[in-house]
């Protein structure tokens, strides 16, 4: 996937981590103009302008966007409730808008519809389970718009317990599955890995990694969050 445009440069701190835990990569510019110098060969994939720092400077980048030979789509405006009234016969200059403060499961929804209806990108390659997003391209995961901090073993375990929600599995098949035939640390590994997670995904959402007596753990049982 191309990376996405996005204005301005240096972007708002929520706007990048939006996107870097939907998996977007993106390149910021100032202008139009230092758009097109770090373009790359084979175009954007997209637009993110953010009004909300500087919203005659974004409202000239959608135009100069839509100017062009090509004009570029997807456009996604990011707008303060204030600015909504600005919007009005400027409509041709984007496709979508999200209001600030930022959602990121909405913003990545948005996104992901007009990649659907523009065919100029593909959503990345994501599990989703309420509130618990985990994206396959980047090892990230996010609970309710929250990066998690998970080791790389964390993030494996969690990633096939949630590829297989409601199927129990025993902990040496967890060990063969996760770790691999050649570990050798023992089924403890998987529960002190489990313990861990819980932790991290809090009391709320703890219980989506469940205990089958004498048998195993499985995935999908807690509670979604909003």
């Amino acid at each position: 996937m191309e990376p996405l445009l996005l204005f301005p440069d240096p972007p708002p701190p929520a706007l990048g981590q939006a996107l870097d835990l939907g998996g977007y990569p993106w390149k910021a510019a100032a202008s139009a103009q230092a758009a097109q110098r770090i373009e790359p060969d084979d175009g954007w994939s997209g637009a993110v302008v953010s009004a909300e720092v500087d919203p005659d400077g974004a409202f000239a980048l959608c135009r100069a966007l839509r100017k062009r030979d090509a004009p570029l789509e997807p456009v996604m405006l990011i707008v303060v409730a204030d600015q909504l009234a600005e919007l009005e016969l400027r409509e041709d200059l984007f496709d979508d808008f999200c209001l600030v403060p930022l959602r990121p499961r909405e913003l990545e929804a948005r996104l992901a519809h007009l990649f659907w209806l523009t065919g100029r990108g593909t959503r990345p390659e994501l599990v989703q389970h309420g509130a618990l997003v985990l994206n396959l391209e980047t090892y990230q995961a996010s609970l309710s718009g929250r990066p998690l901090d998970l080791t790389y073993m964390e993030y494996e375990l969690l990633k096939f317990l949630a590829t297989h929600p409601g199927k129990v599995f025993t902990r040496e098949t967890l060990l063969s599955r996760v770790w691999g035939y050649e570990y050798y640390g023992g089924a403890r590994t998987v529960d002190v890995h489990v313990r861990r997670l819980r932790a991290k995904l809090g009391e709320e959402h703890a219980a989506l990694i469940s205990t089958v007596r004498s048998v195993g753990y499985r995935f999908g049982q807690g509670r979604w969050g909003a």
